[in-house]
């Protein structure tokens, strides 16, 4: 019989030295462990784009089970690495990215391991069997731990469809239960299409992302202005505005502000032949495609806001000026056309940092024209492509792409504030409003300053923190 220890351990394979990679091991006894998440790294960080680095590293023997909080590749992009090192657990999320999570994992194959058909369906057919679908706010038994009794509990998160955070209770050594609490992403307050997360009423340990812990978001309200306003401004030369954005929560979160934008000032006029009715938007992307129809499906999971806007006639997510690209053919056709006519346009396109996906093809070719806008609203982690052009594109400089120099005339703009995490605040927050404060809070997922700027209010406050290592 294993011994239960008195405190749980935890073992951080990701999201330590920065943002991606999020892999966290909840140990509670010598034969019994949890894994919460199991991402990818990207950029600099632990070497991304290191097939050895993306092998699973740390003993597997004693992991029963993996939990997911979100399906953002960060999060869940070392699975199949995970399954040919032989897991065979149970893998619980919610039911909505029990829905996600196989798209997510087909097209990460696809572009970084095989195209092979029969591998591909042969990982996801496993993925499926293994998958446990859980409904929010209800506690579910884990694979069982003689005298721990260990159970999950999934939460919304609020900062994608599906997304949740984590609470784990089991019996300690010691005879009382302990309350751990994984925050995965959180989602800002007053974000498009999803309620905002709510807080804990108790928990031992938290451990906690920190990604925004440096920073304040605007509010929603100010965003969508200055969301219209970068359009107003960029569009006046016809050009294209170009919007890197993932595939699932950022591109939904785009289309539903920008048909409220068309929707409010219909009838009016961008300039003296472009009125907004007439603005083409485009997603150039086969995976948000779907991730957008998947969207709409789960309407379920939507917010108040956005269900009514379905019950006053309004489609958020498909309305006439929204055209998808799918096939290749069709996307080299579409970079070519507006590079060289200069047609007025939206393109969204996927990955967010610039990493690989159709969005590079648009940053050959836009980039060197001052007629484009190149407009960031997610964060960027050190060493990707898109942290190199927030870098270097204001002063004029140039990046390499596929080995070719490539010139930056085109205007730079970050929309900071349109995130899909909390902000410093909405942090102090999820900590603040818990009803029984926790004994310790462990950081995780930020950039050093980001951490120690959490770490430091959280102790003016009296919490017991510490950033994870």
């Amino acid at each position: 019989m294993s011994m239960i220890y008195p405190q749980p351990e935890f073992i951080h394979h990701g999201a330590v030295d920065g943002v991606t990679g999020s892999c966290h091991e909840y140990r509670i006894a010598d034969d019994y462990g949890l894994l919460i998440d199991c991402g990818l790294f990207q950029g600099d960080e632990q070497g991304s784009g290191n097939k050895a680095n993306s092998a699973i590293s740390f003993p597997l023997s004693h992991i029963k089970a993996l939990i997911v909080t979100h399906v953002h590749i960060d999060h869940v992009g070392r699975i199949p690495y995970l399954l040919a090192a032989g897991f065979s657990g149970p893998i619980y999320c919610t039911k909505a990215s029990a829905t996600l999570l196989p798209l997510v994992l087909e097209d990460a194959i696809k572009v970084g391991v095989s195209r092979d058909a029969t591998l591909i369906n042969g990982v996801l057919a496993r993925l499926r069997r293994q998958i446990v679908a859980c409904e929010f706010k209800q506690w579910q038994a884990l694979p069982e731990l003689a005298g721990a009794a260990p159970q999950l509990r999934l939460q919304p998160a609020g900062h994608i469809l599906g997304s949740a955070y984590v609470e784990l209770k089991h019996h300690a050594a010691c005879g009382r239960v302990f309350k751990t609490v994984f925050s995965g992403d959180l989602g800002a307050p007053h974000a498009p299409l999803l309620p905002a997360p709510k807080a804990p009423y108790a928990a031992d340990v938290v451990v906690i992302e920190s990604t925004y812990g440096d920073r304040l978001h605007d509010n929603r309200r100010a965003r969508v202005k200055r969301l219209e306003q970068v359009l107003l401004h960029s569009l006046q030369d016809n050009g294209t505005v170009l919007f890197p954005a993932f595939s699932i929560g950022r591109t939904q979160e785009l289309i539903y502000e920008l048909e409220a934008i068309i929707h409010r000032l219909r009838g009016q006029k961008i300039h003296r032949d472009l009125a907004w009715e007439q603005l083409q938007i485009i997603v150039d992307s086969p995976l948000a495609a779907k991730f957008t129809e998947a969207y709409s499906k789960l309407q379920c999971c939507w917010d108040s806001e956005a269900k009514k806007r379905l019950q006053q006639g309004r489609h958020p997510l498909s309305f006439s000026q929204l055209h998808t690209i799918d096939s290749h053919s069709q996307h080299v056709e579409l970079v070519q056309f507006l590079a060289r006519t200069k047609q007025p346009a939206i393109v969204i396109a996927a990955s967010g940092m610039c990493e690989g996906g159709r969005v590079v093809n648009y940053l050959k070719a836009l980039l060197p024209d001052k007629a484009h806008q190149l407009v960031f609203v997610g964060y960027q982690a050190r060493g990707t492509l898109g942290a190199a052009i927030q870098r270097y594109g204001p002063k004029g400089g140039y990046v390499e792409i596929d080995g070719e120099r490539i010139t930056i005339n085109a205007e730079i703009l970050t929309l900071s504030g349109y995130s899909a995490h909390a902000d410093q605040q909405g942090l102090l927050n999820f900590i603040g409003r818990m009803r029984r404060k926790p004994g310790e809070v462990r950081i995780v997922h930020g950039d050093d300053h980001a951490k120690q700027s959490l770490l430091r209010l959280l102790q003016t406050r009296g919490v017991k923190a510490v950033v994870a290592s």
